[in-house]
């Protein structure tokens, strides 16, 4: 179970003074933060390098954190990153794992002027960092072939959005010229049991050798990780570098009174890791991604307000086993058919 970190009017970016510090805000970027954070981390990192000072604080160890502390120390920064909790214990370690860089990032009817054309900068400053990493031992970050499935041709769309939802911005389209697109696939072309198909291609994180690829990475480069809990902006004072990048997520709810912070609330269900399953698939308002370390099976995926401003972290058990069962309605018809063939 994780809490989304969303704001209507996208991720914050701006500066703050803080007494004598000096505040860079990378924060609330709802589903899409592993996704869009080497883009934000970059122009987080740009502005706190501006500034003159090589000695510089990262608030937090999730995706932010970890992605602007690494492209400091490349900057030739000496950084410390300050945390409560460190991956697998972070919130971003409960991820799904799938390039989503518009998930539940901001309301059309929210964002200024220029957010477009800057999540597109975001988007595609993640999408090269991410080709690096491609090949890495460990298979930190792959592609793998997604299929939507359905057995009827309007169940085969993308998100959607519930009764009372809301105009959640997608920007898909500003990039579709290094996305691969859907395909549709002729009955007999592919092994699922359904009427309709459609396949494309999706990065997918590895978010356990992904977390500790960047942990050890930071450390060997001589990198600091301090255990540090922040209950106020006031306590960053006690800190001994002047420049600090803030990348909380969620907790810069509490730590900076932010309630321009809603939490959307996501859960998954884990199913043990088998190798043959190296794809992702969509059924029924249901997504199943197979990663190295499980296979992930969640509910409401398509429902983009599904969970919106609801901040019970506890998971629900009978919620798992229902997207359990529909998983296994699936394959129960593959293997069916697998038999009647």
């Amino acid at each position: 179970m994780c809490l989304r970190p969303f704001r209507a009017a996208g991720p914050r970016l701006d500066v703050e003074r803080v007494g004598d510090k000096t505040i860079i805000h990378n924060y609330g970027h709802g589903g899409s933060g592993w996704s869009l954070s080497w883009g934000s981390s970059s122009i987080a990192t740009e502005k706190a390098l501006s500034t003159g000072e090589h000695e510089i604080a990262v608030i937090g160890c999730g995706a932010l954190g970890l992605t602007s502390a690494t492209l400091l120390q490349r900057a030739g920064a000496k950084v410390t990153i300050y945390a409560k909790e460190r991956p697998p214990d972070v919130r971003s370690s409960r991820a799904t794992g799938a390039f989503t860089p518009d998930s539940r990032v901001a309301l059309s009817s929210s964002v200024s002027p220029g957010f477009p054309a800057l999540w597109e900068k975001m988007a595609r400053k993640s999408l090269q960092m991410y080709a690096s990493y491609l090949g890495v031992a460990g298979d930190p970050i792959e592609w793998k072939d997604f299929y939507m499935l359905s057995d009827a041709p309007a169940e085969a769309g993308g998100a959607h959005e519930g009764p009372g939802s809301l105009d959640f911005a997608h920007y898909g389209s500003r990039i579709a010229d290094v996305i691969p697109q859907l395909q549709e696939l002729a009955p007999g072309a592919h092994p699922f049991p359904t009427r309709f198909a459609r396949r494309t291609s999706d990065l997918t994180f590895n978010i356990a050798a992904y977390s500790k690829q960047l942990v050890t990475d930071f450390l060997i480069e001589g990198g600091r990780i301090e255990q540090r809990e922040f209950h106020s902006p006031s306590e960053l004072a006690q800190l001994p570098q002047n420049i600090a990048i803030n990348a909380t997520g969620y907790g810069a709810r509490a730590l900076w009174n932010d309630e321009s912070i809603i939490p959307v609330r996501g859960q998954i269900a884990w199913l043990i890791p088998q190798p043959e399953v190296n794809y992702g698939v969509i059924y029924k308002d249901l997504v199943i991604l197979g990663r190295r370390d499980g296979i992930v099976v969640q509910a409401h995926a398509l429902n983009e307000a599904d969970g919106y401003n609801d901040a019970n972290e506890n998971p629900d058990r009978e919620e798992a086993e229902a997207a359990v069962r529909i998983a296994a309605e699936l394959y129960d018809r593959m293997s069916a058919r697998k038999a009647a063939a």
